[in-house]
């Protein structure tokens, strides 16, 4: 009976992982980095996490935990509640759309796919901002970080991979 317990002790962990790496992703991606006009353009860590656990373990990443994660990353960054949260989860609905096609593909399509899904993000999040603003802002902060993040793909996502095998595969 202990070693029941414990098993299913391991086992809940174990299925945490995807949310605490993506939680941890949102903390990393709040690290100042002395760079003057950085912040803004910040890679998104936490849509890079999102789009690999919907991808490899739509069991553990659910709209409900993207909506959560969203809605910290919101509060954490004090900026507008919701944005991040709705963010996520059109990020997490249109992947889990294309699933599929995304687990059947090559390292670069998945780049290719993740960069697709970051320029969706960058007009939904320029759209966000500037109908909370009531003003057309300028896109370029969001392309900048767009661009940003789309780089910082291939080291985040061999990150990820490591996780997973880490933590999911066993």
């Amino acid at each position: 009976m202990t070693a029941t317990f414990w098993q299913k002790v391991d086992k809940t962990g174990r299925n945490l992982a995807p949310f605490a790496v993506t939680v941890m992703m949102v903390l990393v991606g709040m690290i100042p980095v002395p760079v003057p006009g950085y912040a803004p353009v910040a890679p998104n860590l936490t849509l890079v996490s999102v789009y690999y656990w919907t991808i490899h373990r739509p069991d553990l990443m659910r709209p409900g935990v993207a909506f959560l994660i969203g809605l910290l990353q919101d509060f954490l960054v004090g900026g507008p509640l919701g944005v991040n949260a709705l963010l996520l989860v059109v990020a997490q609905w249109a992947v889990l759309n294309q699933r599929r096609v995304f687990l059947a593909s090559t390292f670069a399509l998945l780049w290719f796919g993740f960069t697709l899904v970051m320029a969706g993000a960058v007009l939904l999040q320029w759209l966000a901002f500037s109908v909370l603003d009531a003003a057309a802002l300028s896109i370029l902060p969001a392309l900048f970080q767009g661009l940003l993040t789309v780089a910082v793909f291939p080291a985040v996502g061999w990150l990820l991979i490591r996780v997973h095998r880490a933590f999911l595969n066993g």
